[in-house]
């Protein structure tokens, strides 16, 4: 449906949320988007991936901001031709979701399968997730991000989870994916192990201040060597952070080469008598503050309780690998390791001890450090880690998955290890490390017991801390193809450069295995098949093929049938999928027949879910069971564009890119916009908590999609931090569309009187005027560099470009410079030509400009066309995207009107400083110039100048030097960093510099000079040039540019101020009158000495001016308004003729 009328839409003022919401109506009903994808059918295709947001949270501000750029290019690419296809996502599984659901039922995650079956909390799932649908898809459209809503991928869909498990055989096919026992981060409050890309998730390391020990382990006297015989009992000194683990030490390490020492001296709680063992070079940071050293024994002797500092007194030094194999007794003794425990208890040697901080003595449980456990697995012979037999015989930790203590720790049996675990409410006023270091210091098995801030990582999730925990878990290789991904990433081209070299390469670079496993309930289910022994297993890629297993498994009679019966394979119907359900509570009944005859049962975890997202670019299209050539053509991958948040770097970039490398050897994308934070204005990040938190709802209703995405994309990078203020969005709508909306009602105005509709042909360039070709010139260089700017990913160099046009060029100087050309004079060429210009320009605005404004550039778009009928596109946005005429760009031209530009601004700043109003005119300048092209550069817009600044001559000097006096001094600001101390040198010379030095700085933009011997290159920022003032003359300059005012005012100069003031009030009077722009008047003026001096000589002016047909002096005049201005007092009286 096209919009036709025989005039242009005038408006009673700039409304932008009803803009967008009549052209949000418009679209619906026209099916404007739908149409931007089919009209570009069989055009090369622009790929384009939506990383899915999950629907169970409600979206904030920062989401207009990341949906604003995924917006801006595939409209742009749309204008440019491409067609570009753009399906919605939902994420729909995973911890966001379930700890949700787990709040809102009140439950843990223990209760589930036992107070709520998996059924009934895996439905809880599915509803929670779409909860917010509605909400996202109303900002959606609110905001005009065209994305396909209809046919979204989602998650949790069959078809989607078919093809991740295809993914997860093709990794698996090459060897990528195994199963370990590791010790990982795993969040307690979760119930799960993370992948180390979710431990480094923005924000997850915060500091924290515990209790940290360093304990005394007590050696066993057989067992020392015989340079320790004979000094008494023996303690080993080691420091922890984590007292809570101290139950489950096995071992001591020592570095082999490190320097140690065995020092004598007292208990700091106990004050017993005491030999202790640690690192030579620590002693100063172990025994600061209370300690003193004493050089002899008896020193040491005379200590006595009470004193105010302890003595310790250095017996004798050797080498870690001197220690080795000395026993020590057990320094907690709740539990014994369930294997080897004779192995345990003894000091073993590791190369990653250092003597940075504690007592280079490292406490190692190799049931919660990698590093211990992998020490302790090389000692000969193995010591065993503490792990003791559950109810079921399985070995286990001293703590249990929720974080508590278990039943073997006696009275602290049932205690969380972390206080942050309790409920709130619950929390005991003695953390367990507290009462553990009490419990030592009164045993005398404390050595020093203080707090100490660290950098401690959190779960990214549920905001508590994290355990580094022993957990059976798949892992996918990663560290066997980080090479290969980290050069696939040298290929992509990242905004900005530095995070996909630095944070993403880096990251890339130190990658380690994914650990893919997560003991949930609520997320895609690893296929993975296995026998008890571990000794067989199966991964499955399909349903097809699972149902082909399970009738082995029936036939087999390991299952009475296949439970998935109904499922035809091959049929590819959305009906036939909605009949089989592959999460955790369906797929964990099917038992399969290894090929030796054994059962085989699913190994119980779920994926990361950050997989179910990085698979998105072959699961959207159900790959590779259906839309085979999207990605084996190419067709739909690898995206040419992506864009979201920088803190996904760890996430969805990362899995995308894991996964495109590993299954595909290619890239999943070869653009990508990583967009920063959105801040409050102080530059604090928002939260609900702080109660600075912007409602983007509220924010587009009452300011507009429009201005909204102008203010984010303009005011700064996308991948910069934005300072989100309102206040910067209420400028953008005044400057920016309310110049725009301005320029188009004083259009529609005139236009609509003369019945321009564009009918006549295009006035040829060449016999337009001056100004019009400038414009033109302006205009096509605008579209070349806007192009550019949106080709290079650059939305804010283009906002800016198309606003500073629209604003200093269109509006400030085109518009103002040929108003008497719109209502003056008949319908003939010349005002044709400038309707035809503006038109152009306004219709080239609307087009450059609707990718990032896209409501009120086509409602702009479609009010031009409904009256000339140019174009016959439904919306700006099926248009084509401008191309520059460059026979139309006229550089000599544009730097001409940038002199008229520039001098009269020179020229409109001297009178403020002087507080000469405009309407006073002033009889000349003086410009110096330096060649003749710049004096007919200046010559040409000479007219120009005058009528802008009011003035009646222009005289252009040639040689200037006696009447404009420079003068130059060094910019110390600039100069100062670079040259340090030779400034007073270079300082001298550039204040002895001569009027030729200081021309020829100016003329070339800098200058050598010789300073002690070595050549110095000073450019124009490094000096400031003034002029002097001459008697009756102001000066100023600008760059190369000088200009001096006369400022005197003769009687002649002073009365024509009088008639330009009287025209403005009279023309003020007309409008406020109601009087039609073409309606003759009458006018009537009080006398006054100096309105009827003035009138006298200007008479003419002032009746041709304003309409007037009679104008008469009366002595005494009842009905005017009063004027008064300067010395001048009147009354004025206005009627039509």
């Amino acid at each position: 449906m096209r919009i036709m009328s025989t005039k242009f839409p005038e408006y009673k003022g700039l409304n932008l949320p009803k803009v967008a919401e009549d052209i949000n109506s418009y679209w619906e009903a026209n099916n404007i988007f739908e149409k931007s994808v089919t009209t570009r059918e069989g055009k090369e295709p622009y790929v384009f991936f939506e990383g899915p947001p999950s629907a169970n949270g409600l979206p904030g501000v920062h989401h207009v901001l990341a949906r604003a750029i995924k917006d801006i290019f595939p409209r742009y690419k749309t204008m440019k031709g491409f067609q570009v296809k753009r399906k919605a996502g939902w994420d729909t599984h995973g911890l966001p979701v379930e700890l949700g659901v787990e709040k809102e039922l009140g439950i843990t995650k223990e209760d589930i399968g036992t107070k709520i079956t998996v059924e009934e909390y895996n439905e809880a799932c599915k509803k929670a997730v779409m909860r917010y649908t509605d909400i996202w898809n109303d900002l959606t459209k609110k905001m005009g991000y065209w994305v396909d809503m209809d046919d979204p991928y989602i998650t949790y869909k069959s078809k989607y989870m078919e093809s991740v498990w295809w993914l997860l055989k093709q990794i698996y096919d090459k060897n990528l994916l195994y199963k370990g026992y590791t010790i990982q981060p795993y969040s307690p409050k979760a119930g799960t192990g993370l992948s180390s890309h979710e431990l480094n998730q923005p924000g997850t390391y915060q500091d924290v201040t515990d209790t940290t020990i360093v304990a005394q382990f007590k050696a066993t006297a057989e067992t020392l060597p015989d340079f320790l015989q004979d000094e008494g009992d023996i303690h080993f000194l080691a420091w922890t952070t984590t007292p809570w683990t101290l139950p489950s030490n096995t071992a001591l390490t020592v570095g082999p080469k490190i320097d140690y020492v065995l020092v004598e001296t007292y208990n700091q709680y106990t004050f017993k008598p005491m030999n202790v063992v640690l690192a030579k070079s620590l002693v100063g940071k172990q025994f600061d503050g209370k300690y003193k050293q004493v050089e002899t024994k008896p020193e040491l002797i005379e200590f006595k309780e009470g004193d105010k500092k302890i003595p310790f007194y250095v017996v004798k030094e050797f080498k870690g690998k001197d220690l080795v194999g000395i026993k020590y007794e057990q320094l907690l003794d709740y539990a014994l390791p369930n294997d080897n425990p004779e192995n345990a208890f003894r000091v073993i040697s590791g190369d990653f001890v250092t003597t940075e901080d504690g007592t280079g003595i490292v406490h190692t449980a190799p049931t919660f450090g990698a590093d211990d456990a992998l020490v302790a697995k090389q000692a000969v012979p193995e010591v065993p880690p503490m792990l003791v037999k559950d109810d079921n015989g399985n070995l286990v930790p001293l703590v249990d998955l929720q974080g508590r203590f278990r039943p073997e720790m006696g009275e602290f049996a049932g205690k969380y290890v972390k206080n942050e675990y309790y409920n709130d409410g619950e929390v005991p006023e003695k953390s367990v490390d507290v009462e553990l270091a009490i419990k030592l210091k009164i045993e005398n098995k404390a050595f020093k017991v203080e707090k100490y801030k660290h950098s401690y990582p959190n779960c990214w999730r549920t905001d508590k801390p994290i355990l580094y925990y022993p957990l059976d878990s798949w892992f996918i290789k990663v560290t066997d193809v980080k090479g290969r991904m980290h050069e696939l990433n040298t290929t992509i081209n990242w905004k900005p450069k530095s995070t996909g070299e630095g944070r993403f390469g880096n990251w890339l670079a130190n990658a380690n295995d994914w650990n893919l496993s997560r003991s949930r309930f609520w997320g895609i289910p690893l296929p993975i098949w296995r026998t008890e022994d571990g000794k067989e297993q199966l991964c499955i890629g399909s349903v097809e093929e699972l149902k082909a297993e399970m009738a082995k498994a029936v036939e087999a009679g390991v299952m009475s049938e296949d439970i998935f019966a109904e499922f035809e394979v091959g049929n590819m119907s959305e009906a036939n999928y909605e009949k089989i359900d592959l999460h955790k509570n369906v797929v964990d009944k099917i038992v399969l027949v290894s090929p030796s005859g054994k059962p085989m049962k699913r190994e119980s975890d779920l994926i990361d879910v950050w997989f179910d997202s990085g698979s998105m670019p072959y699961a959207q299209w159900h790959y590779p069971f259906e839309n085979k050539d999207f990605i084996d053509k190419k067709e739909a991958f690898p995206a040419d564009f992506i864009a979201e948040g920088v803190d996904q770097t760890r996430g969805w970039f990362y899995t995308l890119h894991a996964i495109g490398t590993m299954v595909f050897d290619s890239v999943a994308y070869k653009n990508v916009v990583s967009n920063g934070l959105v801040l409050d204005k102080n530059g604090q990040k928002m939260s609900k908590r702080l109660g600075n938190a912007v409602d983007p709802f509220e924010t587009l209703a009452n300011h507009g999609a429009d201005a909204t995405r102008w203010y984010m994309i303009s005011n700064a990078n996308p991948w910069d931090n934005l300072k989100f203020d309102i206040e910067g969005v209420e400028e953008v709508k005044r400057k920016f569309f309310g110049t725009l909306y301005n320029t188009y009602s004083f259009f529609s105005l005139y236009t609509n009187l003369d019945g321009f509709k564009y009918e006549e042909a295009d006035i040829p360039l060449n016999e337009r005027p001056e100004l019009d070709r400038w414009i033109l010139s302006e205009l096509n260089t605008l579209i070349q560099k806007v192009d550019e700017y949106y080709a290079d990913y650059e939305p804010t160099k283009a906002a800016r470009a198309i606003s500073d046009f629209t604003q200093d060029y269109l509006s400030n100087w085109y518009v103002r410079l040929s108003r008497r050309r719109f209502w003056k004079g008949d319908y003939q060429a010349d005002k044709i030509s400038a309707y035809q210009t503006l038109y152009t320009c306004m219709e080239t605005i609307a087009k450059l400009g609707a990718p990032i404004a896209p409501f009120f550039m086509d409602r702009l778009y479609l009010d031009l066309n409904a009256v000339t009928q140019k174009e016959g596109f439904e919306s700006v946005h099926l248009a084509e995207f401008p191309k520059a005429d460059e026979s139309a760009i006229d550089k000599v031209l544009e730097r001409k009107m940038e002199n008229a530009q520039t001098i009269s601004s020179l020229v409109l700043s001297l009178r403020a400083k002087e507080k000469i109003k405009v309407r006073q005119p002033l009889q000349k300048i003086m410009i110096p110039v330096d060649n003749q092209q710049q004096k007919e550069e200046i010559k040409a817009v000479e007219d120009l100048i005058k009528h802008e600044v009011n003035i009646k001559e222009i005289e252009l000097l040639e040689d200037a030097s006696d009447i404009l006096v420079k003068q130059i001094k060094p910019n110390f600001k600039a100069l100062g960093p670079r040259f340090g101390k030779d400034m007073k040198l270079i300082a001298s010379a550039i204040s002895a510099f001569s009027a030729d030095d200081i021309k020829k700085i100016e003329q070339n933009g800098n200058l050598d000079v010789e300073i002690n011997g070595k050549n110095i290159n000073l450019g124009l920022d490094d000096v400031e040039i003034t002029s002097q003032d001459i008697e009756g003359w102001l000066v100023a300059n600008e760059g190369a540019l000088t200009v001096a005012l006369d400022v005197t005012i003769t009687e002649e100069l002073r009365k024509e101020g009088i008639a330009r003031e009287l025209v403005n009030r009279i023309q003020n009077l007309r409008k406020d009158s109601g009087f039609e722009v073409t309606d003759r008047i009458d006018v009537q003026l009080q006398n006054d000495a100096q309105v009827a001096a003035a009138i006298a000589s200007n008479e003419d002016y002032i009746k041709s001016e304003t309409l007037t047909e009679e104008l008469q002096l009366m002595d005494n005049l009842n009905d005017g308004i009063e004027i008064a201005f300067d010395e001048v007092n009147t009354k004025l009286f206005i009627q039509k003729h």
